[in-house]
Formats: C-alpha cells, sequence, structure tokens
C-alpha cells in the first residue's frame, strides 16, 4: 500500500458527499458536513510544538472522531502518528503533522477521515452514505 500523503487529505475528505470547503483566514482549508467541521488545517498554535526547538508545527490537521474511546485508540496506538494536545482534552479530534501522513497507508488516512465524516454528519446523511457502500 503506498503511503498517505498531505493531497490524499485532500483528496479524501473532498470527495465525501455532501461536502464544503471553507478557506479560514490564514488560507486553510476547512472540510465540512452540513456546517460541521471534519477535518481542517490548523494555523501554527503555541500548544503543538517540536519539544527540541520549542517551533510551533506548521503542518497540524485536525481530524474529528467518534467519541473518547476512538480518539484514545489512535493517540495510544505507537505505530500510528496520531497525537493530541492539553487543548484538546474533551474534543473529539486527533491531531497528526502533515509531515508524518506517510506513516500511514491511504486506506488507514482513508478509514479515519470516513470515520471524521460521518461523525459529524446527520444520520439521515450517514445512514445513505453506508448502505451506497
Amino acid at each position: 500500500m503506498p503511503p498517505a500523503t498531505e493531497q490524499d487529505v485532500h483528496d479524501l475528505a473532498g470527495s465525501m458527499p455532501h461536502v464544503t470547503v471553507v478557506t479560514g483566514g490564514s488560507g486553510n482549508r476547512v472540510y465540512q458536513v452540513g456546517g460541521k467541521s471534519f477535518v481542517f488545517f490548523r494555523t501554527p498554535r503555541p500548544d503543538a510544538v517540536d519539544p527540541d526547538t520549542g517551533e510551533r508545527y506548521q503542518d497540524v490537521i485536525v481530524i474529528w472522531v467518534p467519541d473518547e474511546q476512538d480518539k484514545f485508540a489512535l493517540v495510544q496506538d505507537p505505530d500510528l502518528p496520531f497525537f493530541t494536545t492539553p487543548h484538546f482534552d474533551g474534543h473529539r479530534s486527533v491531531l497528526v503533522r502533515a509531515s508524518r501522513l506517510g506513516e500511514l497507508t491511504r486506506s488507514q488516512l482513508a478509514e479515519v477521515i470516513e470515520d471524521a465524516w460521518l461523525s459529524q454528519a446527520s444520520k439521515r446523511r450517514a445512514d445513505q452514505w453506508l448502505a451506497s457502500r
């Protein structure tokens, strides 16, 4: 399986049904379904920094998850590049750096993005999409 790329994030998120793409104030893309974000490219923030240099990560992507259990499973798996910060405590999302997406296969990334979409889509849209698969 080929490794995942940043372009895969755009392609996968953008290919989900009923998606709109909003551009943030810094030009960052936010993928939404029904007005709810499910994937967004985050601007550099003080809570996500290189532990050695203290420099803010420039390439953080926020991806929604169905629940806290899924979040903890992703961030606690040492084979996966997902992480979180205290800023996201209690928030149903995980973070991943674009520079580490290659540690995932495209199919792994697709599953996470599909789950993100399902977690934010209306029940009707989610049911229709699942039935079509």
